[in-house]
């Protein structure tokens, strides 16, 4: 069971990563398609590339070794930020598939925290 949580932690681990860390590359880089989507919510357009920043920061601590504390926080930005995404589309009146992602990636942060193994973990519970 434990080789089948682990392969599960890594492949969900590595899903969400790729997914944070690109979204995050191109809301750093503000392309336009991003800029776009975040104009019916209203953000100014300088949060959108520190969101970007601080989710390709957030994808590095989870993957790195060690630095265990850095990695809860990491997780709990990221878990937020999806969230945060949900709510302000669902305020803006902006809810369409757009909420399907956010969605998505807060669930595979959850579940990327909870099979993460014991030596990432930075209280080992029994």
């Amino acid at each position: 069971m434990e080789k089948r949580k682990l392969i599960w932690y890594w492949v969900i681990t590595i899903v969400l990563s790729f997914c944070i860390f690109t979204g995050g590359f191109f809301q750093a880089m503000l392309f336009k398609g991003v800029i776009q989507g975040f104009k019916p919510l209203g953000y100014p357009t300088y949060f959108i590339s520190l969101i970007g920043i601080w989710k390709m920061l957030g994808v590095i601590a989870i993957l790195i070794p060690k630095f265990k504390l850095l990695k809860e926080w990491a997780y709990a930005g990221i878990f937020f930020t999806m969230t945060g995404a949900v709510i302000s589309h669902i305020a803006s009146n902006d809810v369409s598939v757009q909420l399907i992602a956010p969605v998505m990636l807060a669930i595979f942060t959850v579940l990327s925290w909870y099979l993460r193994p014991a030596e990432r973990r930075s209280i080992s519970v029994n």
